[in-house]
């Protein structure tokens, strides 16, 4: 990221040798790849929580998939001088301190997982994770942390969140209930808080530099803490562990990669809430097709189809309404200028007097 400076008096144009504003992908790309970043989480949980149980730990799945994702970051980091360029870059960005900390939200729901699903069964976490992801978006939201800056709490943003609730609700009838401890889900709604949280946070290093640096950060900050917990719960020095044969037991940390990226490019465009829905909506879907193709499995779920479709149309709701934010942020937590989209999708830049004035939006081009 270069700064340009000029000297006092001078024309405000920007140099001709400046780099171009970040392009974004069209919405509906951003859609597309966030779904498919949940059909990557549904595979993920698949695989690690086979992984767990195979080895004995399921804290043990959790730092091999890490690892296997700090892995991957590394060799790029070796392999592409533009992604060093980007790190690089970070220290000129002039982020605020806490924007680098996303990692810590992928790293709590990791644990709390391993810890809370045996007690509470996969079905009531995961209704209690996706209640606090839609209240952590709508607020997160709200409070503009993501890089599409500040989105007003409306009506359908609101139903949106609600009915996506009630889609996964639906999704996870038939599914095993343990104990309802309060304590526990009210963790588990916490872990969905954090989540948004992580998403906002990495679009916003993201922004800074580059969804490649965003990614890096994440597993940078996650790895250690995951490390930390498995240490302190023992699963690093009890009985040596069975570790399994099949290779794809360990493909966590690739798809926890492109789980990531997902999330970069959503929030980037959509928001954290209509990401997050569309991320959910993705694992439903994933997990169908799991159900129908694994031997074994249960087959085609109607639930979890109706499910899945409910979720899809939340987010799609939640997108009514959504030029009304106050303008997208810049990479350097500057308010003005502010990119919007020009013919052909091309950035433009919008100026206002105020920053917390609205920004007209292009009406081809949601939020």
């Amino acid at each position: 990221m270069r700064r340009h400076f000029r000297e006092p008096g001078a024309s405000p144009a920007v140099p001709s040798s400046a780099p171009a504003a970040p392009r974004l992908v069209p919405a509906w790309v951003a859609l597309v790849v966030v779904t498919l970043g949940g059909a990557a989480s549904a595979a993920q949980g698949a695989v690690n929580g086979e992984l767990g149980e195979r080895a004995g730990d399921a804290t043990l799945a959790a730092v091999v998939n890490n690892l296997g994702g700090c892995l991957l970051v590394g060799l790029g980091v070796l392999a592409f001088r533009t992604l060093r360029a980007d790190l690089r870059g970070l220290r000129r960005a002039g982020l605020p301190w806490w924007a680098y900390l996303g990692g810590l939200g992928g790293a709590a729901i990791v644990v709390l997982g391993a810890y809370v699903v045996p007690v509470l069964g996969v079905a009531v976490f995961t209704i209690a994770q996706v209640a606090g992801g839609s209240l952590g978006g709508l607020a997160v939201d709200r409070a503009g942390l993501a890089p599409v800056g500040r989105i007003a709490l409306t009506g359908p943003r609101l139903a949106g969140a609600l009915l996506g609730v009630a889609a996964v609700t639906l999704a996870q009838l038939g599914q095993p209930v343990g104990d309802l401890a309060l304590g526990l889900v009210l963790l588990a709604v916490v872990g969905g808080v954090a989540v948004a949280l992580q998403a906002a946070l990495n679009g916003r290093v993201s922004d800074a530099s580059s969804a490649a640096a965003g990614v890096a950060v994440n597993f940078a900050v996650s790895t250690p803490v995951v490390l930390l917990v498995a240490a302190l719960a023992g699963a690093l020095t009890g009985p040596a562990p069975t570790w399994p044969d099949a290779w794809y037991l360990y493909t966590g940390g690739l798809l926890g990669v492109g789980i990531v990226a997902s999330l970069v490019v959503g929030v980037r465009v959509v928001g954290v809430l209509r990401t997050g829905l569309l991320l959910v909506a993705g694992q439903l879907g994933g997990a169908l097709v799991l159900d129908a193709l694994l031997p074994g499995g249960p087959g085609v779920r109607l639930p979890v189809l109706v499910g899945a479709l409910l979720t899809l149309a939340a987010a799609l709701l939640a997108g009514r309404d959504a030029g009304r934010g106050s303008g997208r942020r810049s990479g350097r937590g500057d308010t003005s200028p502010v990119p919007s989209a020009g013919p052909a999708g091309l950035p433009t830049q919008t100026s206002r007097a105020n920053p917390g004035d609205p920004v007209e939006r292009p009406s081809g081009r949601r939020s």
